[in-house]
């Protein structure tokens, strides 16, 4: 795992990279992105997911059916807040992105609902 040092993030993106927060729905830069491109982790920069995957779920933060390869994500069971989730970590630096459901779209069934402030996009 990379080691992240504290300066490289902004307060904002630290609690949710590091300490599992979450941002506030319909606040992120990216919820209503619609150009091409790739998302990648704020932390590391690895490729997580591709505008292709992304779709409007109206639950206020992007949302996408897929990520850009299995390998760059981690799943993990989240039973904080008195729910059972599976959270959704980037697999280089272990940053806390969000969480997955299944109730997405063809062709996965699943939802990855990430937050925006954990994401830098880059256009195609």
């Amino acid at each position: 795992m990379t080691t992240i040092k504290r300066n490289k993030l902004t307060d904002d993106q630290y609690a949710v990279a590091r300490e599992g927060a979450t941002e506030p729905p319909f606040s992120g830069a990216y919820n209503y992105e619609k150009r091409k491109g790739s998302y990648l982790c704020v932390t590391c920069d690895q490729k997580l997911f591709d505008s292709e995957a992304k779709y409007e779920s109206g639950s206020g933060w992007p949302a996408f059916f897929a990520p850009f390869d299995e390998a760059n994500i981690v799943n993990v069971k989240d039973t904080s807040h008195g729910m059972i989730r599976t959270e959704v970590k980037c697999s280089k630096c272990d940053s806390h992105l969000g969480h997955v459901f299944p109730d997405g779209p063809e062709p996965t069934g699943l939802r990855y609902c990430i937050n925006s402030i954990v994401l830098n996009f880059v256009e195609e």
